[in-house]
């Protein structure tokens, strides 16, 4: 029931693309190798290639086919739909280790750390807390400390 009430909620907003999911969102790469274009089409300008399995990205814009993507360090560009996956990842873009908790409050034991500048699985943001799933060891994390939780469009 509550899906049915969320998804009323975003067509009343008129944020449902083309792929009849909410724009913004956050995807994930589904290739170790992604090209990224100027413009949603073959025809359009290669800006770069993604070389990041499971980097998450922020879809602002949608074709059938093509995803506006915003990647973690800002840039803009189009891929192909095929190439993103609806699972959730977390990137933490800052260079030191972040501790990964026992439970979601910052004195709970530190269980393991996640990498600086490492990508995790995400499973659920509760309360400003986010648990994920990195090198096989699970834990809690504050939400902003890392890229891929914040529901704003992070490029425009």
């Amino acid at each position: 029931m509550l899906a049915a009430c969320e998804k009323e909620t975003e067509a009343a907003s008129g944020r449902i693309g083309p792929s009849g999911l909410p724009v913004p969102r956050y995807v994930a790469l589904k290739f170790d190798e992604v090209n990224a274009r100027a413009g949603p089409g073959e025809d359009h300008k290669v800006l770069w290639v993604y070389r990041a399995k499971g980097l998450p990205v922020q879809v602002v814009a949608e074709t059938r086919d093509w995803r506006r993507i915003c990647d973690p360090q800002g840039g803009l560009a189009w891929v192909k739909g095929r190439v993103t996956d609806g699972r959730r990842t977390v990137m933490r873009v800052e260079p030191e280790p972040l501790a990964m908790r026992a439970q979601p409050k910052l004195e709970a034991k530190t269980d393991a750390y996640l990498s600086g500048e490492a990508i995790a699985g995400l499973d659920r943001c509760e309360d400003g807390w986010c648990r994920i799933k990195a090198g096989g060891r699970k834990g809690w994390i504050p939400e902003n400390a890392v890229w891929g939780t914040d529901p704003k469009t992070q490029c425009r």
